[in-house]
């Protein structure tokens, strides 16, 4: 019988999980990722796919029926998930299950093994995320109705940026605010801690050097890091702020609220719709929200696509300026990284950000950013310039192993 570690990453659409175990029945053991699965499309037409470690389909499932598009990781699709990896796992034994949990709030800055009291202070951070946080908890909650005795450890995103200082956390609200949790806190941590522990574990100069790491996706983010902490980041008190996202507006004038709720008397509810799921590169494009789809799209209609431009220039502009923000507050650069889904895939994006800063000393290989090589800056760079997958999950297993397997 091996044990078995299961990570499970939820979001407010989708549900990512991995199955790691080893093979000696000794906990303390290397882990081995042996396979993982995506439940996408919540709340339209989900479609859960699942592979082995060599990407082999072991089961995959769609539900077109109507009553699907109305449910929530709280309902059946969870409990169906969930069931397929228990009897995946009934020769092993699941020994630990780590959640990616977006808010730890002010009391969490470190991974926590859960119980009741944990979750009944996570759940009151929803009003902070409440987009994000009911789905992180959704399956943690489940399971400690159903099975009870597996451990559960929650690891947070926003536990890297504890190390900001006071300037880059606070709002300048009344110090009341501040007090009762409305500050600054960043989000994408576990994918910033994990691009540390390759740089240490790579034993580049930079893991203790001056750099930028841009986390691109369909949630975006830029964290100024020094010798392995972080000072500042665009995030700030929701995963909202900062840069312009798939479908999120990024930083806005707060009165832009006000106006649509005085002028336009829109709902807190409505607001909530526009500025989190209409905005961003959906809203500016009307195309897609996709980075990949509005690349396609200019690419086949050229100056037709005029919408589509003005979206991916729009996103390229603020991502240059808050690089720049951030190489202020670091007081200098030696290292850019671009991670993520579009950090990672977009080489048109990582070519303009590059030549923009160019001033700044970094010579830019076209050639190995075409080729989607790591390295993507020029020997004679002042910059390096790289591109590096994230992993999430890993850091959270690394986390389980360290927090509860390490005797």
């Amino acid at each position: 019988m091996a044990s078995v570690v299961l990570i499970i990453n939820a979001g407010s659409s989708s549900l990512k999980f991995s199955l790691y175990r080893n093979g000696n029945n000794q906990p303390t053991s290397e882990f081995v990722l042996y396979s993982k699965g995506l439940l996408e499309g919540i709340g339209s037409e989900p479609h859960l796919k699942i592979v082995d470690s060599h990407d082999k389909t072991l089961h995959e499932k769609s539900w077109k029926e109507s009553k699907y598009a109305t449910l929530s990781l709280r309902d059946e699709l969870l409990d169906q998930v969930l069931q397929w990896l228990f009897d995946f796992t009934k020769n092993d034994k699941i020994i630990a299950i780590g959640h990616r949990v977006v808010h730890g709030g002010m009391k969490y800055y470190r991974p926590v093994v859960i119980n009741q009291k944990v979750y009944d202070y996570l759940d009151s951070l929803t009003p902070f995320v409440p987009l994000h946080q009911p789905a992180s908890l959704a399956p943690m909650k489940v399971i400690m109705d159903n099975y009870p005795n597996i451990t559960q450890v929650a690891c947070f995103d926003t536990a890297f940026h504890a190390t900001m200082p006071d300037k880059a956390k606070r709002f300048a609200l009344p110090r009341k605010y501040y007090e009762s949790g409305l500050r600054r806190y960043g989000f994408h941590g576990l994918s910033y801690h994990y691009i540390i522990h390759y740089l240490q574990k790579n034993k580049s100069p930079l893991a203790k050097g001056k750099i930028i790491v841009a986390h691109l996706g369909n949630g975006s983010s830029v964290t100024a890091i020094s010798k392995g902490r972080s000072i500042d980041t665009s995030m700030s008190f929701t995963p909202l702020d900062g840069l312009i996202m798939g479908t999120r507006t990024g930083q806005i004038d707060p009165n832009v609220v006000l106006y649509m709720t005085r002028e336009e008397k829109k709902t807190p509810d409505e607001i909530e719709d526009i500025i989190w799921k209409q905005s961003g590169l959906l809203g500016v494009s009307e195309v897609s929200s996709d980075m990949r789809g509005l690349i396609h799209e200019i690419a086949q209609n050229g100056p037709k696509s005029k919408f589509a431009k003005q979206a991916l220039d729009l996103f390229i502009y603020k991502l240059i300026g808050e690089i720049g923000r951030l190489i202020v507050a670091l007081k200098g650069i030696d290292g850019l990284i671009f991670t993520a889904g579009i950090g990672a895939h977009a080489t048109y994006v990582r070519s303009v950000v590059c030549h923009s800063l160019s001033w700044l000393g970094i010579e830019f290989d076209e050639e190995a950013n075409k080729h989607g090589y790591q390295l993507v800056s020029l020997p004679t760079s002042k910059i390096q310039v790289y591109t590096i997958p994230t992993n999430e999950e890993y850091i959270i297993l690394k986390e389980i192993q360290r927090l509860i397997l390490t005797p």
